[in-house]
């Protein structure tokens, strides 16, 4: 018996419940990159554009290593989702335990890895000699962290693949308040620098992880474990890498391209850095609803074929898509009256020509924003599915894109070049991605024969057992 706390996106309206699902889930991305950019609001103003630009040097860097621990863990919830919605609860309690084992084991690993690396990581990265002391204090304190980011996106994630997208936006709300009282604290008062922003970020995520463990063991019923369950089970543990490891080499992989960027943008100099820096924090907040969309096709997805209902999964992208295409153009021309006002967050007015770069990257970016609507709807919707590792081939396409820009038309264009940098790859993934998708649809349909016939056939409920009669016996008189 499932709890109150979860849902069961295998019946119902497939717009309701993915609306119901993505409210939450955004609200939950906009608090986490909320705090986010509270870091770089309180660094431009009372530390400077060079503080700025020592942050938003790392950030490709710390996409690509943050990226792969966060898409890791997405990864691993997606068995989890795949069994709530078969109603198999002995094995989807296997999966989240042995979940528990392997972040554990890989959240030690990689943070003595690139804590070890990250120094001549932005040396390789060409980062520029009067920010790179700064940038290295950042990263080394967030990579510290990684064991709260694994914490926090594990539980979050098995959470939500249960239906439940509420109860992690309570936890990141306390998380983002804390964040911005700790920057204010570190900096102002501790002169820590950027370091403290850093401190600030893993402390309220570590907060935020376990805030979410303790109301998930207290709360959840259905996770209940027996003494057995608990054990490894290297059978469980393969399963679970053959979600999570191509997750996360997807975004670590796209993450590559970002970083032959950011090194092409470091040899424009520190203005051109904290353009960028400016811009991409914009963006992001307002990607958050894209982001959402992908988490919501991921559970949605993995339920509906756990329950074995495909039909169900093409009408929930038809609403996803939908809506993403709704959010697209009113984003763009909300930023396009608005981008250089929003920018002045995190510069002061007089800083003329970095308020001007910031707008031209996010017209440029903006006005390509339903490609990327489509790169997350239907990239995660493949992963949900099972077919994670489709996603490692479109960030291979988006990787490569980035690099194309980053290699040929910035030395040639200079800043205007790197403004190109993300719609070139977004529309390169969705190359892939949509072929990649029909492809995916098509073999779940001959590995599940009849399936489509399981289901409903008007407005996403349930036949009665007297309609599901009579639709069989016309079926059989042809």
């Amino acid at each position: 018996m499932a709890d109150k706390t979860t849902k069961d996106m295998t019946a119902g309206s497939p717009m309701k419940l993915i609306l119901g699902f993505l409210i939450p889930m955004l609200f939950g991305l906009l608090f986490q990159q909320f705090y986010n950019m509270m870091d770089t609001i309180i660094v431009g103003k009372y530390l400077g554009v060079r503080a700025l630009a020592s942050v938003g040097s790392t950030g490709s860097l710390n996409f690509m290593i943050i990226g792969f621990c966060m898409g890791i863990c997405s990864g691993f919830a997606i068995p989890v989702a795949q069994k709530f919605g078969e109603k198999n609860e002995v094995m989807m309690r296997r999966y989240v335990a042995n979940s528990g084992w392997l972040t554990a084991g890989f959240s030690v690993i990689m943070t003595g890895i690139v804590c070890l690396l990250c120094s001549r990581i932005l040396v390789w990265m060409r980062t520029p000699a009067d920010i790179i002391d700064g940038a290295y204090a950042y990263i080394f304190v967030i990579f510290l962290g990684i064991p709260a980011t694994c914490l926090y996106n594990m539980v979050s994630g098995i959470i939500r693949s249960m239906g439940d997208s509420t109860t992690p936006l309570f936890f990141l709300l306390i998380s983002s308040l804390m964040n911005v009282a700790l920057d204010l604290f570190t900096i102002l008062v501790l002169g820590m620098g950027v370091a403290g922003a850093a401190w600030a970020t893993i402390l309220s995520q570590a907060v935020s992880g376990i805030l979410c463990l303790l109301y998930m063991r207290k709360k959840y019923t259905i996770l209940k474990m027996e003494k057995d369950q608990w054990k490894p089970d290297i059978r469980a543990m393969k399963t679970l890498c053959a979600m999570g490891i191509p997750m996360g080499l997807q975004y670590s992989i796209t993450a590559i391209g970002s970083v032959v960027i950011q090194t092409a943008v470091n040899t424009l100099g520190s203005v051109a850095v904290a353009s960028v820096t400016a811009g991409s924090k914009v963006s992001m907040f307002f990607c958050c609803p894209f982001e959402a969309m992908g988490a919501t096709m991921a559970t949605y997805g993995g339920q509906n074929v756990g329950a074995r209902k495909l039909n169900r999964i093409r009408e929930g992208m038809k609403s996803c898509i939908f809506l993403g295409a709704g959010y697209a153009l009113t984003a763009f021309v909300v930023l396009y009256f608005f981008s250089d006002t929003i920018a002045l967050l995190f510069v002061d007015r007089a800083e003329t020509e970095i308020l001007a770069n910031a707008r031209r990257f996010l017209l440029i970016n903006s006005a390509m924003y339903f490609p990327l609507s489509l790169v997350n709807i239907v990239r995660f919707m493949i992963q949900g599915l099972g077919y994670s590792r489709l996603a490692i081939l479109a960030g291979v396409c988006e990787m490569a894109a980035r690099s194309l820009v980053g290699f040929c038309l910035v030395p040639v264009f200079g800043y205007a070049g790197a403004c190109l940098a993300n719609p070139a790859a977004w529309v390169a993934a969705d190359l892939f991605l949509i072929p990649a998708y029909l492809h995916v649809m098509k073999r779940l349909r001959s590995l599940m024969p009849g399936a489509d016939e399981e289901e409903s056939a008007g407005n996403g409920q349930e036949e009665t057992a007297e309609e599901k009669k009579k639709r069989k016996l016309l079926h059989a008189l042809g």
